[in-house]
């Protein structure tokens, strides 16, 4: 589904020319699990914003279904790290934002939408607003928001790191469960191990700024909430902690 084709992004900036990405090819299969992780600055969120059409890449191209990505489009969400919720709007409101700007009847907005926020276990939140709600609330109603559009194509951009450890695993167990179920194509950046582990079945490591592609770990064993007990996780853990370690 996904394909990067010698990829390369350069920022222009007062102080001269900034390379965020450098020579990256990937490809992804449709219904893929991929987790991105690296140092910082490496252009991991440049990686997502590429996928996402919000960005153009300076050389290579980007293919998405083996058609060349030109800009945004609908079947691709989004899920920022600071949730984009609008504060004036209730968790209902805001799940209910994308089909409403598709002009979506009114009736399927209400069945949809109640039943995704059922499944996240906000609906009894559904009339607070944002500054009402706990961050693994609000996250849940970004995701919700974002599935809301059946969306064929998932990027989350670090959506857990400012989150409790037990809310963290709560929502990757979700995320998790969802993937399993709804069959999207899905594309996490992080900068936690754990939780590479334990969402990537493919896990790509980028290299120190400009980011280039240093190695794609297969994860055969992700899959279940019982993986996080088993050697296999933990091995896997301390392969990829090696490898990271090793570009510093």
């Amino acid at each position: 589904m996904v394909h990067l084709d010698d990829v390369s992004v350069t920022y222009q900036t007062d102080a001269g020319d900034h390379r965020a990405l450098t020579h990256v090819d990937l490809t992804l299969d449709t219904g893929s699990s991929c987790v991105v992780i690296g140092p910082t600055g490496c252009g991991k969120s440049s990686l997502l914003y590429l996928l996402a059409g919000l960005l153009k890449p300076t050389s290579g191209k980007v293919f998405l279904n083996g058609e060349p990505l030109v800009s945004v489009r609908l079947s691709t969400s989004l899920i920022l790290q600071q949730h984009g919720l609008f504060p004036w709007k209730n968790a209902l409101e805001n799940t209910s934002l994308g089909l409403t700007l598709r002009g979506a009847k009114k009736e399927e907005r209400s069945a949809t939408i109640k039943a995704l926020m059922e499944d996240m276990g906000i609906w009894d939140v559904r009339d607070s607003f944002p500054g009402q709600l706990s961050g693994g609330q609000k996250q849940r109603v970004a995701i919700a928001r974002s599935l809301a559009t059946e969306p064929d194509l998932l990027l989350m951009d670090e959506p857990f790191s400012a989150l409790d450890s037990i809310t963290r695993e709560s929502l990757q167990n979700l995320v998790l469960g969802l993937w399993r179920n709804r069959s999207f194509t899905f594309v996490l950046v992080t900068h936690s191990i754990e939780e590479a582990v334990f969402l990537g079945r493919r896990i790509v490591i980028l290299s120190p700024r400009p980011g280039r592609l240093v190695s794609i770990l297969d994860n055969p064993g992700m899959g279940e909430e019982s993986y996080r007990l088993t050697e296999a996780y933990h091995l896997k853990c301390s392969e990829i902690r090696q490898t990271v370690e090793g570009l510093s």
